[in-house]
């Protein structure tokens, strides 16, 4: 019997481990989300920033090459600030932002009237230019000024120039500070999105893992349930024998009788719990090959002869060629389980009728007993594993019916609980036609 009351050890367990199960979705989905995030992050950022460090060097590489070119013309002319070389700030056209220093052979620099040079030319940019001969960019800050510094040396006759542009880099440093910006807040935003779905997501995948749970907890308290009768029996049966050890079989009254009833019940109940876990597994195949399903009924009725004289119930068949596809052994043991349902609900004198037809292209089938029917509301519940109506008559497990809707959903069909016209229960069975 089920208590009333807070939940049990084993549900704050289940629940403990769906909340460990939950954080760790979660947890995977927000840590996955920021490595991607931080991937494409550093990628933007960078590209970005070398970009615009590619057009600046273009820009300052171009109004080298113009100064390069006055000077080649001309090499033997010294030269006057800001009189022979357009060395001061460059306005329009791809140098734009841009100031010219020249470095001579002999060290002098020539430079733009009127504008302080200080800490101009970069005399570290200088040496590396005349010791490699080769340009050189780099990077430098003048009066908390950031400028991009790019060197160029130029051979003539009367010895080798050093060409150096310097442009400003405020506007790029700007850029990029906006644009880390940007990326922080839509990757934190993104982070925040990432996380909240991951919940509702995990939220959502965990229904079936905690419903499976319920549902497993359930199955094994009804099959202890269903297995303690029969054991107890068993158990009283075997005790009794050994109390008249020495009595001879004959007088021990039904204890050998009872015995083999319930090793009978269990032997059954332990056959359809079997193939239900089997089922639930995946493990079970179903054969597939053309079949009259009038024809497997008509066999698995007639085995079911003998029980329905035993209830004094009469059976009959009505059926008309109905081809389908599917596994022999499953049809027949799903006719034979809503048939032996319909014989046990139905009352001594009572009929039991199967017809089969083959209707718009699919075969229906309908097991109509005379019994007490099903109410309306219970009509869902009938194919749960270990419902029992109320005053269903006793030595059933409560499993035939679960098993017969699996068989019925492997061969993709449907199966619906209906008002029968006398008054009783009508299972109605259709499964896909194969013509």
């Amino acid at each position: 019997m089920r208590t009333v009351g807070g939940p049990s050890g084993s549900e704050w367990g289940d629940a403990r481990l769906i909340a460990r199960t939950r954080r760790r979705l979660v947890l995977w989905s927000g840590g996955i989300t920021l490595v991607i995030l931080l991937i494409l992050g550093v990628a933007v950022y960078l590209t970005a920033a070398w970009s615009l460090a590619q057009n600046a060097t273009v820009a300052l590489q171009y109004r080298a090459s113009r100064i390069a070119e006055l000077i080649a013309r001309a090499p033997d002319v010294p030269f006057r600030p800001g009189q022979d070389a357009p060395l001061g700030p460059g306005f329009g056209g791809p140098s734009t932002g841009t100031l010219v220093l020249i470095v001579g052979p002999d060290g002098s620099v020539f430079g733009p009237r009127d504008i302080q040079l200080t800490g101009l030319p970069n005399a570290t940019a200088v040496s590396a230019v005349q010791a490699s001969g080769q340009a050189d960019v780099r990077n430098a800050e003048l009066a908390g000024t950031p400028v991009r510094v790019y060197s160029e040396p130029l051979a003539v006759v009367g010895g080798t120039y050093v060409i150096q542009v310097i442009g400003d880099r405020s506007g790029e440093v700007q850029i990029l500070d906006t644009l880390l910006g940007l990326l922080l807040i839509g990757g934190i935003g993104a982070l925040a999105l990432a996380i909240f779905g991951g919940r509702l997501y995990a939220d959502r995948a965990l229904v079936p893992i905690r419903v499976s749970m319920r549902r497993q907890r359930e199955f094994a308290a009804d099959a202890s349930h269903e297995l303690r009768t029969p054991l107890t029996v068993i158990r009283g049966s075997v005790e009794h024998l050994q109390r008249h050890r020495d009595a001879p079989v004959g007088s021990v009254g039904s204890a050998l009788d009872d015995i083999d009833h319930e090793a009978g019940h269990l032997t059954e109940l332990v056959d359809q719990l079997l193939l239900l876990a089997r089922a639930d597994s995946g493990a079970i195949e179903l054969e597939r090959v053309p079949l009259d399903l009038a024809d497997v009924a008509a066999g698995a009725l007639a085995g079911l002869t003998r029980v329905a004289e035993e209830h004094s119930v009469r059976l009959e068949f009505d059926a008309t060629p109905a081809a389908v596809v599917g596994d022999p052994t499953r049809l027949r043991q799903l006719v034979t389980i809503l048939t032996d349902n319909a014989i046990r609900f139905s009352p001594a004198g009572g009929r039991v009728t199967v017809a089969i037809v083959d209707e718009r292209g699919r075969a229906r089938m309908t097991v109509d007993d005379e019994g007490p029917g099903i109410e309306a509301e219970a009509r869902d519940l009938v194919f749960e594993r270990f419902w029992r109506a109320p005053g269903a008559p006793e030595g059933g497990s409560g499993l035939g019916l679960s098993i017969a809707r699996w068989i019925v959903n492997r061969h993709e069909g449907q199966i619906a609980v209906e008002v029968a016209p006398g008054g009783g229960a009508r299972f109605v069975v259709s499964l896909p036609s194969a013509s």
